[in-house]
């Protein structure tokens, strides 16, 4: 999630609805000017006892996060705690247990975007040989239950923990116990943002399958291959999901801006401080009478808080933001923003994508997300026009092929004459070898590891 620094007391009041679609038009771009920006979460525990840090025990995640100083980070405060660094290469934050996320600079290639992620990891690394702390890249903590995870300083978190409860039974577990990787990608026009958006949307099943990687729940195997996907079926319905109505005639920024008014609030950002505004309406905001803050209206700065408040499987803000993905190792944080780039940045691949999956119908989509993450590869895809039906696994190598010709034409070439393709690698084996993540987890959870799942921390994540 974002991180303010600043209430932006002087930016735009809120005045006409009209408005509020302008940071999503805001958001077009030539191609020329198209970006990747890729944001990835990893856990952090001590090596002594694998326990996850606090935050301010002693080699804790604060000072985890000063040690990045020395490669030329700078602190983010608030309320007197650190809570990110930003730097070059982005902002380095926190997630509400003290997950390390890196939310990477916007990149020309994917050649930048993996020499970012490399460089990031390298120095955490390096922080954590020194103060005795590892870091692991799966989609959900393995063996710690809530009660044995820490809270980081954030006032957002504070007033999303209080809320979570109310509106589904798993919502503390997506803000405690989960990662993910995601990608941000522009679009050139409306009807470039729609096309994209309807694409990515429905391959984000995919997505989820080919990066499964959260079988375990407290120390045991929990049924699922991506248990962080299935967590998301029941964190709040009023802010999650498929989102039917992208799929509808029509659709377009202010059909998203209706969508977002109905999302309820969870805070106004006011004096360096966070004002609970849990479950209170835009709507009425707008009119001067949201409870929180009665009297005032809204300013632009809080309509993009409230745009970062939505959790669907892919979210526009003033760019499309890819969410179907668990958390992984390096080769795989760089296959995600791969495999959407070669899809969605290249016309022809695009328009390839879209002619496969654009007659599929809404509840075979619906059951198709709701499968994913028992599943995986095995989900059933929806019943089409041509007929075809089958399963993920029958559709992955023809979106990969697509995604791998995509790459080809942009034509990206590193400084050894290698195009983007070579990142996709990674997603090649998993659809050659028929095999998730979370199925080579289990397979060693069940074999050599003898149902010790300790195991899994000695494995390299990065």
């Amino acid at each position: 999630m974002s991180t303010r620094e600043i209430s932006d007391r002087a930016d735009p009041l809120i005045e006409s609805l009209d408005q509020l679609a302008e940071p999503m038009a805001a958001g077009e771009k030539p191609r020329a000017a198209w970006r990747i920006g890729t944001e990835h979460e990893k856990f952090v525990y001590d090596k002594t006892d694998l326990h996850a840090p606090s935050y301010d025990e002693p080699g804790g995640i604060r000072d985890l996060l000063m040690a990045l100083t020395e490669f030329g980070w700078e602190p983010i405060v608030e309320g007197g705690n650190v809570i990110a660094m930003k730097g070059s290469d982005g902002t380095v934050s926190l997630e509400p247990a003290g997950q390390l996320e890196l939310s990477g600079a916007p990149l020309e290639s994917l050649h930048e975007t993996c020499a970012e992620t490399g460089r990031h990891l390298a120095q955490v690394k390096t922080i954590g040989d020194r103060i005795g702390k590892g870091f692991l890249g799966l989609g959900m903590w393995p063996d710690k239950t809530r009660e044995e995870l820490p809270i980081m300083p954030k006032g957002r978190y504070d007033i999303m923990l209080r809320h979570m409860p109310r509106v589904g039974s798993m919502g503390l577990d997506m803000m405690l116990r989960t990662c993910t990787i995601q990608v941000n990608l522009d679009y050139s026009s409306e009807a470039d943002m729609v096309q994209k958006f309807r694409t990515s949307l429905a391959l984000q099943p995919l997505a989820t399958a080919l990066f499964a990687n959260s079988p375990f729940t407290e120390g045991k195997p929990n049924g699922y291959l991506s248990y962080r996907s299935h967590i998301w079926s029941d964190t709040d319905p009023a802010r999650t999901g498929m989102l039917p109505f992208v799929f509808e005639q029509g659709f377009g920024y202010q059909r998203y801006v209706d969508y977002m008014l109905d999302v309820p609030m969870y805070f106004v950002f006011r004096d360096g401080k966070y004002i609970d505004a849990a479950g209170q309406s835009f709507r009425d905001f707008l009119k001067g009478e949201l409870p929180a803050l009665p009297g005032e209206l809204p300013r632009m700065s809080d309509w993009q808080d409230h745009l970062s408040t939505a959790f669907p499987e892919v979210r526009l803000k003033s760019f499309l933001e890819m969410r179907g993905a668990d958390g992984g190792p390096w080769n795989r944080i760089c296959a995600l923003p791969a495999l959407w780039v070669g899809l969605l940045y290249d016309q022809t691949a695009l328009d390839a994508a879209w002619d496969l999956v654009k007659d599929w119908d809404m509840e075979g989509r619906e059951v198709l997300r709701s499968s994913v993450p028992r599943l995986g590869l095995d989900a059933p895809l929806p019943q089409s026009a041509k007929g075809t039906g089958g399963t993920l696994r029958d559709i992955a190598g023809e979106v990969l092929d697509i995604a791998r010709s995509g790459l080809a034409a942009r034509g990206k070439l590193n400084a050894g004459g290698d195009n983007e393709t070579g990142y996709l690698e990674p997603l090649a084996e998993i659809v050659s070898s028929g095999k998730v993540p979370a199925q080579r987890l289990l397979e060693r959870f069940h074999g050599e590891w003898g149902g010790n799942l300790c195991e899994v921390y000695k494995q390299k994540s990065f």
